[in-house]
């Protein structure tokens, strides 16, 4: 998989909002009430997904150093 161009962009990008998506639906369903510090919040669950979804698209080092 080659990271990249544009292409690798798009990707990252699209992870990110499937990320965020994926946070806000863990908030819906499962979040809690009671003073979670993640899941409370529905701003703070998305930010949290969509981190997650760019921590696992980021290219590691080996990727980067193959150019």
């Amino acid at each position: 998989m080659e990271w990249s161009g544009f292409n690798s962009i798009k990707k990252q990008i699209g992870v990110v909002f499937i990320g965020g998506f994926l946070g806000f639906l863990y908030y819906s369903f499962i979040g809690c009430d009671q003073g979670c510090s993640i899941t409370g919040s529905p701003i703070n669950s998305t930010i949290y997904g969509a981190f997650m979804g760019l921590i696992f698209v980021w290219p590691t080092s080996k990727e980067r150093n193959k150019k």
